[in-house]
């Protein structure tokens, strides 16, 4: 089976799974199917989500062209969800679970979603191609709150000038409508390393989709659905993403970091071991897959411990 588009970190995020003929994995982010094809290819159980009906129609097809077996389960819903999804799909307990976090490579290659400033499209973004759009939220949306949108989650320095340059240039309709308008507020120098539209997209995208809270609820829910021994990867593509992981699995291993100003305080029982570091993709990846520059893998093996935090069912 040949997939569109490469997923990042595939060989890595496999190791992390070791997957084993008739585990039962969740993919969480089914996208193109990168990860769900390998996961397949080593005999594993898929139940496969994703929020975006294109990706979920796509994945149908396998099933006319002989390529989806009977080990493939898709699932039209968000990864928050996967609790809920999988139990309606008589699943208590599963042997792991990949999150690819963010944009997919589809969404981004097409114009028509609005996701990419580099092809100009309608001002969209919305990855379940329902609810408010970009642009609904741009032309209605007050100046302080979409500057605090680009604060917060584009970590935009000059949100504020940004955020007024959008209200004067309103209404937007298209993506090339508010690259320009950032450009020019920012100040763009052709052939510079980071295009400053790129944390405004970021910010905007990030709001529109409810990103951060979705990772939130999706990591409580994994936690919640792992078995004893199960397995936890999750790839990320910027530090907001990266850093809830990291903070989510610190805290499931039971480290506190502490402060020697205060009283020592006992450890909880960890919910998570052999947490690994930070991995990120080699050159000869990025050589290939340019995407892969600011991916990183962190994964964790499941304890017996209960769950943190009760999640709906």
């Amino acid at each position: 089976m040949t997939a569109p588009h490469i997923p990042v970190l595939l060989d890595e995020v496999i190791a992390a799974l070791d997957p084993q003929p008739g585990d039962l994995i969740v993919d969480a982010t089914f996208g193109a199917g990168g990860y769900t094809r390998a996961l397949l290819d080593r005999g594993a159980v898929v139940h496969a989500l994703d929020r975006d009906p294109d990706a979920i129609a796509a994945g149908r097809t396998w099933r006319e062209t002989g390529e989806n077996p009977p080990r493939l389960f898709l699932h039209h819903d968000r990864f928050s969800a996967m609790l809920s999804v999988l139990r309606d799909a008589g699943v208590r307990q599963v042997d792991g679970v990949v999150m690819d976090i963010g944009v997919s490579s589809m969404q981004l290659d097409q114009p028509e979603r609005g996701f990419a400033f580099s092809l100009d499209g309608p001002l969209d973004m919305r990855m379940s191609q329902s609810g408010a759009s970009a642009a609904d939220f741009l032309n209605s949306a007050a100046e302080e709150s979409i500057a605090d949108v680009l604060y917060t989650y584009g970590e935009e320095r000059q949100s504020r000038r940004v955020a007024r340059a959008i209200v004067a240039a309103r209404p937007l309709g298209s993506t090339g409508d508010l690259a320009r308008v950032v450009r020019k507020a920012l100040g763009y120098r052709p052939g510079a390393l980071k295009d400053p539209a790129t944390r405004t997209f970021q910010a905007i995208r990030i709001h529109v989709n409810g990103e951060l809270d979705e990772l939130h609820a999706g990591l409580r829910a994994a936690e919640a659905l792992l078995r004893e021994g199960g397995r936890l990867a999750v790839v990320s593509f910027h530090s907001l993403e990266d850093r809830i992981v990291k903070q989510f699995l610190r805290d499931g291993s039971a480290r506190t970091g502490g402060s020697r100003y205060l009283p020592e305080q006992a450890a909880a029982p960890a919910v998570f071991t052999t947490v690994s570091k930070a991995i990120r993709a080699g050159a000869a990846e990025v050589t290939r897959n340019p995407r892969a520059r600011s991916a990183v893998l962190r994964h964790a093996v499941r304890t017996a411990v209960p769950a943190r935090m009760q999640v709906a069912a």
